[in-house]
């Protein structure tokens, strides 16, 4: 759709050059005109800007040259896909930015136009959005005032960046779009490119939903106040995007996603299931975490039944996690005096049988699993009172005798999640394999699965989310405290890929008080060092 251009001329003019035609887009401190050449009649868009008050008379010109030069060096690294300024003036304490006229409509007016957009349009206004950031970040530029006004989307869905060389082009703080500024800019503090990152978050959850995260109050301080200080409204169609969305949202700039996360979250979205994604489907689809069945209770022994929901999240969580697209692990800290597992100890060829079948989504699970694990072949090294369980999914590992499989869950094709224990044994170990998992499990631990945990009484994480190896594969390891039914619970997981999107997570959790008790210590190193699946 191209923009709508009516012709009511205002007589007035910009420093006597340009004669301003029409309103084409207005956020909170800026307006975009409609112009013409007072010589030529070329068409312009000029964009005003109110500058912050300036008694020396120096914020003018250091925020015009800022404007023109950084429009020049992006110009010649994104050709087409940023917008060319030709002029910029002050004029009675206002910026006049002036750019060719683009043709196109700016990403504002169109959400406005539109309601919503389906998350596989957004993801791809948000590649090529994440391309111009990529390239401005690696020239060492910050946009900092990214908004949906400054994006114009041409009639074949290319994207033009409006808007470069404003951030900290004046020494008062100004901001053209106060509910897209990022935390830290709310604060007045110096901003990095994790500035434009949460920008991009913003834009996406207002393609998504029809509103920005953070909704523009009447003042521009009551606005950032909101940002600064107010929980994320929980996007409800973003389908696919949520966990990038919330990733980006980070109010700490140093937890938010990386591009590279972005870029892969992204192009999955816009590839996996495009035919899905219809302007006029009332809502995306629901995948994984938003499945039903994946907080159902699972059941380990009396005592952990007894504990209800709230250990049941923190064993369903990774399972969720691994269905929508990423895996995670589990970690520990130096000042922690728990078992520290590492890949040395799960090497690759310590395998103890040759029973193991491929790893498959499709097969089904036993409905009646058997009471106890099957003993293992003689001449293996099992500790004493360990029996080797080989699943029909395709994976075995060495659990304590007596114990057996006591839930599973599926979503689909996609994952299954595997529970073992024991009656009246507080002790569980969940396994979860995923055929969609993402490429970085320490950014899930850290923008999934921990605020999700935050929710749960007495949630303490132990140390820092560890990237690892574990059989030669990437891994990442956290490790953390809840309360359940008046007992602390301690629970260490490992996530790791195979490749070809699919993946493994293993999760032990105990009673905190019996953490370091040797039947404890040996059963999770026996379980991370015996876990074999047909790709080891």
């Amino acid at each position: 759709m191209t923009m709508v251009k009516a012709h009511v001329f205002t007589h007035e003019s910009v420093a006597g050059r340009y004669q301003l035609v029409d309103v084409v887009h207005r956020e909170a401190n800026r307006v975009c005109w409609y112009g013409k050449d007072l010589n030529g009649q070329r068409p312009y868009l000029l964009t005003q800007i109110d500058l912050p008050y300036d008694p020396d008379g120096e914020a003018a010109p250091r925020a015009t040259a800022r404007v023109i030069r950084m429009s020049e060096t992006l110009g010649l690294m994104c050709p087409g896909a940023v917008a060319t300024v030709v002029d910029a003036v002050e004029q009675d304490g206002t910026l006049w930015i002036v750019t060719e006229w683009i043709d196109g409509t700016p990403l504002g007016e169109l959400i406005a136009q539109q309601g919503t957009f389906n998350y596989v349009r957004a993801a791809r206004i948000g590649l090529q959005l994440l391309d111009v950031l990529e390239t401005a970040h690696g020239e060492g530029i910050t946009h900092g005032e990214l908004s949906p006004g400054q994006i114009f989307v041409r009639d074949r869905g290319s994207i033009v960046v409006t808007g470069f060389g404003l951030a900290g082009a004046t020494l008062a703080p100004r901001l053209t779009a106060p509910s897209y500024a990022s935390p830290e800019q709310a604060r007045d503090e110096r901003i990095g490119p994790a500035a434009d990152l949460w920008a991009l978050g913003a834009i996406l959850y207002t393609m998504v939903e029809g509103r920005p995260p953070f909704r523009d109050r009447d003042r521009p301080e009551a606005t950032l106040k909101g940002v600064d200080r107010l929980p994320l409204r929980s996007p409800v169609r973003a389908g696919p995007l949520t966990q990038t969305v919330q990733g980006l949202l980070r109010k700490n700039s140093r937890e938010r996603l990386t591009r590279q996360v972005v870029r892969e979250a992204l192009t999955r979205a816009v590839t996996e299931d495009p035919a899905s994604a219809s302007p006029t489907m009332p809502g995306p689809r629901l995948r994984g975490v938003h499945t039903a069945a994946w907080y159902s209770a699972p059941t380990w022994g009396r005592r952990a039944m007894a504990a209800g929901t709230a250990l049941a999240v923190v064993t369903v969580v990774v399972a969720a996690l691994a269905a929508t697209g990423s895996l995670p692990g589990t970690g520990t800290s130096s000042n922690d005096a728990g078992p520290r597992p590492t890949a040395a100890a799960t090497p690759p060829d310590s395998r103890t049988d040759g029973s193991d079948a491929t790893p498959s989504p499709s097969a089904s699970p036993t409905t009646s699993p058997p009471s106890s694990p099957s003993p293992s072949p003689s001449g293996n090294a099992l500790p004493q009172g360990f029996a080797r369980y080989t699943a029909p999914e395709g994976f075995s590992v060495a659990l304590p005798e007596g114990w057996k499989r006591v839930d599973t869950s599926r979503t689909g094709d996609v994952s299954y999640r595997v529970t073992f224990g024991a009656d009246d044994d507080p002790r569980a170990l969940a396994i979860t394999y995923s055929t969609v998992v993402g490429p970085d499990p320490v950014a899930v631990w850290r923008d999934d699965v921990e605020p999700r945990l935050r929710k749960e009484d007495g949630f303490r994480r132990i140390g820092e989310i560890e990237a690892t190896t574990y059989q030669g594969r990437k891994a990442a390891d956290m490790q953390w405290l809840t309360d359940v039914d008046g007992t602390r619970v301690r629970t260490f997981g490992r996530g790791f890929l195979l490749g070809g999107s699919r993946g493994f997570s293993l999760r032990w959790t105990t009673p905190a008080d019996d953490w370091n008790d040797s039947a404890n210590r040996q059963a999770l190193q026996t379980f991370l060092r015996t876990f074999r699946t047909s790709s080891n």
